[in-house]
């Protein structure tokens, strides 16, 4: 079974208290995200990693404060997210970490991540990062759409708001997905 990991908006403005858009909490899964990265690399698994990258004066600023401006410190990836061999889509070819620059809260709505996924061919997905009542939300229930089987690791997404969370899991359990852990 071919899997993909699907690392969502672990991003420097999410992840830390003086982020601009800081998820509570966030921080304290940054671990179980490096983990899973590095499991994914050790063992060939491609990972898809999301990425925020707004202009300085995006529409979504209009619901959201401004975060994760394309080239600033809070659009950037924690170093521990990181995997060496990497490229940023829409760069040519696959790398073991392809990070997906989006500008919406839902990454299918990039013209890039279909033809992606076609090329990886994968069977099953793996899902986490932030926040699961938003991006991974859009990720997952995406992802389930394509027909395959997609597991979300409880361990390794965090919320804003846990009534939203839990309400997310869900609708995502009743859609088919998977709730799993990996632990750190």
């Amino acid at each position: 079974m071919k899997t993909v990991f699907f690392d969502v908006d672990t991003q420097i403005d999410f992840v830390f208290p003086a982020g601009a858009l800081y998820v509570p909490g966030a921080e304290k899964r940054l671990g179980a995200v490096a983990a899973l990265n590095r499991y994914a690399a050790a063992h060939g698994i491609p990972v898809i990693s999301t990425a925020d990258a707004h202009t300085e004066n995006d529409p979504e600023f209009r619901s959201w404060p401004a975060h994760c401006v394309k080239g600033t410190l809070g659009q950037r990836k924690p170093e521990a997210t990181l995997l060496e061999n990497r490229v940023i889509i829409p760069a040519p070819g696959l790398a073991q970490q392809m990070i997906l620059e989006k500008q919406t809260l839902d990454c299918f709505d990039s013209p890039h991540l279909l033809p992606l996924l076609e090329k990886l061919a994968a069977d099953r997905y793996v899902v986490y990062g932030f926040v699961t009542e938003y991006c991974v939300r859009y990720a997952a229930l995406g992802l389930l759409r394509t027909g395959r089987r997609v597991e979300l690791a409880t361990d390794a997404i965090q919320c804003l708001r846990q009534q939203d969370a839990d309400r997310t899991l869900a609708e995502f359990t009743a859609a088919g997905g998977i709730l799993t852990k990996w632990g750190q």
